[in-house]
């Protein structure tokens, strides 16, 4: 059974009932808007703060296990710097301890050198003792030997005489 249209006098008495049902509708449906709209906020606003948390705790975690791979790379760079210090004075000092072997054994081609060599010889007489015989040494310089002694007064000992002598005053040159 299909339902009979309404005639218009019908239409006009059912049109405040429709009104009214459609304001309700109306007031009903932007009521549950508002709701949803409320609670998709409330929703929104603690979805944020449990992202800002777990952003805080995530960087808490990240700094916490970064921290110690930050010291043992900040300890690693200070080693590898005090080794590179270390490498550097090391040839500084290297260079410094040639330079003085080389300016020490360069004197036997210097003018005066025969004063320099005979009065080394005078020493190494002395220091070795009677009966001591004197020799040249091929770096320059003399040896003196005797029974049980050996007196070097070559250039190459005389040079690293110097560097001891010097000592630290060497490291601090060539550091420098």
């Amino acid at each position: 059974m299909t339902p009979r249209p309404l005639g218009r006098r019908q239409e006009l008495a059912l049109a405040p009932v429709r009104a009214a049902m459609l304001r309700s509708a109306s007031a009903q449906a932007a009521r549950i808007l508002a709701d949803a709209r409320a609670a998709a906020g409330a929703l929104l606003e603690q979805a944020s703060r449990d992202a800002a948390s777990m952003i805080g705790q995530a960087q808490a975690e990240g700094r916490a296990q970064a921290a110690p791979l930050a010291r043992a790379e900040i300890s690693r760079g200070q080693r590898e710097a005090r080794a590179a210090v270390l490498a550097a004075e090391s040839s500084a000092r290297g260079e410094l301890e040639h330079r003085i072997e080389s300016a020490i054994t360069s004197l036997k081609d210097e003018p005066g050198y025969h004063e320099l060599r005979d009065g080394l010889a005078g020493l190494a007489l002395r220091a070795a003792g009677p009966g001591a015989m004197v020799s040249e040494h091929p770096a320059g310089g003399v040896v003196a030997r005797a029974p049980g002694v050996l007196v070097d007064c070559s250039l190459p000992r005389l040079a690293q005489q110097v560097i001891e002598a010097l000592g630290a005053q060497v490291s601090e040159l060539g550091a420098a």
